[in-house]
Order: C-alpha cells, then structure tokens, then sequence
C-alpha cells in the first residue's frame, strides 16, 4: 500500500514538474523588464492577466498594484505584450495603414514599423515616455498591434 502511494506521489511530482516546464519554456523573459520597476527583471512567478494574455512583474507588490490600476501602466504592459511576443505588428501603430519595412524605430529596444517618413519621423524625434506612449497607447496599440492567438495543443 505504502508503495503505491509513493509511486502516485513520484507520478505527479513529474507531471508537474513537465508542465511548469513547458509553461516556462514558452515565453522568454531573459531581457524583459517589470511593468511598474523598469529596473528590474520581470519574473515568471509574477505574471498577471492582461488583454488575454499575461504581462510581467519584478514583484507581487507590483503585480497587485498594477491589478488594481491596469490602465495606468497600459503604455508597459503594451510593449511587454510585443516584447515577449505575446503581441505583434500588424499595421503602422500611428496611422493604421500598412507598413513599409524601411520606415523602422526602435522603441524600448523593439523594432517598430511605420507606413511612411512622417510617422517614423514623429517617433524618432520623440525620446523616452513619449516615444513610448506614442506607439504603446492603448489606442496606437489597437491600430498596429494584435495579441497572438495561442496554438492548441
């Protein structure tokens, strides 16, 4: 009897530890940055559900504040959604149209693209927060972005 417990108890502990595996193995957060404390790392532990998909925190403290006011930190959480892929381009965030490949920024160290000059021109001439609020907003991230529909395994 005894050893059917413990084979049970062994039984789950792998399939659990699969599991947090592969979960772990799909996103990559090796350069990826807390939400609220851009000076921290964001960790797995700590992720929070967001447009469908899960943004990343240095913290919980972070992650329950960030629950509490998500619009606040939209403009982060938008580029954490591209940055780890969890969201992609699909239309120059400022203008909605199509984009062309030489019209590019990088904005939060992510290669952002853009329909013409002008709207590249606006982005590279902006720095920091407002570059970001420029092409992460919730209302540039529904013009150009879309959030990756999860493959069913």
């Amino acid at each position: 009897m005894r050893t059917s417990r413990v084979m049970w108890v062994a039984l789950l502990s792998v399939m659990f530890l699969s599991v947090s595996v592969w979960a772990a193995d799909e996103l990559d957060l090796k350069d990826v940055k807390c939400v609220l404390n851009p000076k921290s790392a964001a960790k797995a532990s700590t992720g929070v559900d967001y447009k469908g998909k899960k943004v990343f925190f240095c913290c919980n403290n972070c992650s329950s504040k960030f629950e509490k006011e998500p619009a606040t930190y939209a403009v982060a959480a938008n580029a954490q959604l591209v940055k780890t892929k969890q969201a992609k381009q699909v239309k120059c965030p400022i203008s909605g149209h199509d984009v062309d490949k030489d019209q590019k920024a990088k904005v939060d160290g992510i290669d952002v693209f853009f329909c013409c000059g002008n709207c590249q021109g606006k982005v590279a001439k902006a720095e920091g927060k407002e570059q970001m609020e420029i092409v992460f907003s919730d209302k540039s991230f529904k013009k150009g972005f879309e959030i990756v529909k999860s493959e069913k395994k």
